[in-house]
């Protein structure tokens, strides 16, 4: 005994002994090499390396857990073998204690206290259950057959087991500082407006710019037959949308607006939607349709089922109130919002996601585009809300966005009030080298350069050289300020209407 340092209170001593020889009268069998090969396999993390690779090839939350999982292994190692093996000394158990042929070869010749096999595997397995539950249920039986392992093959005392355990356990827990879990996601919900049930189109005025991404010669034969009562109104290249859409709406026995376009054109007839109160029927008719998208209407046949059964809801409205051109000159312009705008490289990131994303799915599509983008771009210098800011993405979506993080894709409720508030900045120090970090472990949302906030409203002024600022996919070129505000349920939609599960 080397006191409490050596093998810790004489009561644990003693505990340990009694444990270690109730393992040493069990039989010899195949059990053994089973234990000794969990052993051999689990030295240096072999074991979770493996499995992580594997949980990586599928995108979604394994490839989550798998980075968080080596993450916490990555702590739990550095603190277990850095710190606690040479605070806490103790000789490992020795060939009186255990039958000779079950002792692991060779044998190890660090301090005993703690376990380092059963910290990493405690902590990859915690690490990877707080983003999947049921990954970590299913490795929490091999991070026990490892932990048991190292006093079945002579390599540990069952109590720098327990303490290397616990210490696993708590650097995963430990990681969730830096990548907390990620909020809860809504389920879709709507707010049901008064709308009139539409039938063959009567009634019905719809604007269609010609120029949306997937028009053809084919659709306006199609909105024909689908709604021969309806007026069409195709807007030729050249014509001034708004002017074209407004004399849609205003065209006598109009009792609905319907466009067919892209999320900029959809914007522009909202806006008339809104002025005319007139119930707006989207169309996707565009190369992304996101608006369509969080409507539930991302196909015609959505639409056409909304529109004639009635279904419509209320849905917030944003308001840009943009100044561009000179100091001395300054010109002004409104600006309807219905998805996002932005201002620095997002922009770029889109584009480059877009374009790898068919071959590569969306996560590696983002990762790689996110960065190609922070990795050569650099930052834009302007004011936030009166603060003075240097920074590569100022982010705003028209309400709550899911995930919280640079890639945000869906929007479960379209009446919450608020703007999405997302900046990542370049104000803090080697501010680069921690966002790329940030991308690559997938803890964007939680670096000290992300900043999450809402606001109903906000106010952007340019720097120096004005920016250039894109809503809805649109781009304004020498912006010098913006004021955005949120039009609380302006305005009515066509879309169905979610299931209450209560009803």
């Amino acid at each position: 005994m080397r006191g409490f340092l050596g093998k810790g209170p004489k009561h644990v001593a003693r505990f340990d002994h009694f444990l270690v020889r109730a393992v040493s009268r069990q039989p010899h069998g195949e059990h053994d090499d089973l234990f000794r090969r969990l052993s051999a396999a689990a030295t240096k993390g072999k074991l979770w390396f493996g499995i992580a690779g594997i949980m990586a090839s599928v995108p979604g939350k394994p490839r989550r857990a798998a980075l968080h999982g080596l993450l916490a292994l990555g702590v739990a190692s550095g603190v277990t073998n850095v710190i606690f093996k040479t605070a806490l000394p103790r000789t490992r158990p020795l060939p009186e204690h255990l039958p000779v042929f079950r002792f692991v070869h060779p044998q190890p010749v660090s301090s005993s206290m703690p376990s380092g096999h059963s910290a990493s595997a405690v902590a990859f397995t915690v690490g990877a259950g707080m983003v999947s539950p049921v990954l970590g249920a299913v490795l929490a039986p091999l991070a026990a057959g490892v932990a048991y392992s190292r006093v079945h093959t002579g390599a540990h005392w069952p109590s720098d087991v327990v303490f290397g355990s616990a210490l696993g356990a708590g650097a995963a827990l430990l990681t969730r500082k830096w990548w907390p879990a990620k909020p809860a996601e809504p389920k879709p919900r709507r707010t049901p407006a008064d709308a009139p049930a539409i039938v063959d189109g009567e009634g019905l005025s719809i604007a269609v710019n010609v120029l949306g991404g997937s028009y053809s010669q084919e659709t306006g034969e199609l909105l024909k037959d689908v709604f021969p009562k309806a007026h069409i109104h195709e807007i030729a290249e050249g014509e001034d949308v708004a002017a074209e859409v407004d004399a849609a709406a205003t065209r006598p026995g109009t009792i609905a607006l319907g466009v067919w376009g892209g999320d900029g054109t959809v914007g522009t007839a909202a806006a008339a939607a809104v002025e005319h109160s007139l119930p707006l029927l989207v169309l996707p008719g565009g190369t992304l349709n996101h608006f369509a998208r969080d409507l539930g209407t991302s196909s015609i046949d959505d639409a056409i089922e909304a529109v004639t059964q009635g279904q419509a809801a209320l849905v917030d409205f944003g308001h840009v109130a943009v100044h561009r051109g000179l100091p001395d000159n300054p010109e002004a312009s409104e600006i309807a919002m219905l998805n996002t705008a932005s201002v620095g490289v997002y922009p770029n990131l889109v584009r480059r996601r877009e374009r790898l994303q068919p071959a590569m799915g969306k996560p590696l599509a983002s990762l790689v585009a996110s960065l190609r983008t922070f990795g050569v771009n650099s930052p834009t210098t302007l004011t936030v809300n009166g603060v003075r800011h240097k920074l590569w993405i100022l982010y705003l979506g028209r309400g709550r966005y899911y995930p919280s993080d640079h890639a945000p894709l869906r929007r479960p409720v379209l009446d919450d009030g608020v703007f999405d508030v997302r900046m990542i900045t370049a104000d803090e120090p080697f501010a680069r080298a921690r966002l790329l970090w940030a991308v690559v472990t997938g803890t964007v949302a939680a670096s000290k350069v992300t900043h999450l906030t809402e606001a109903t409203t906000v106010t952007i002024e340019a720097i120096g050289e004005p920016l250039v600022l894109a809503v809805d996919g649109e781009p304004k070129p020498g912006v010098r300020s913006a004021v955005f505000t949120v039009k609380r349920r302006e305005l009515r939609v066509y879309c169905p209407l979610p299931v209450d599960p209560g009803s």
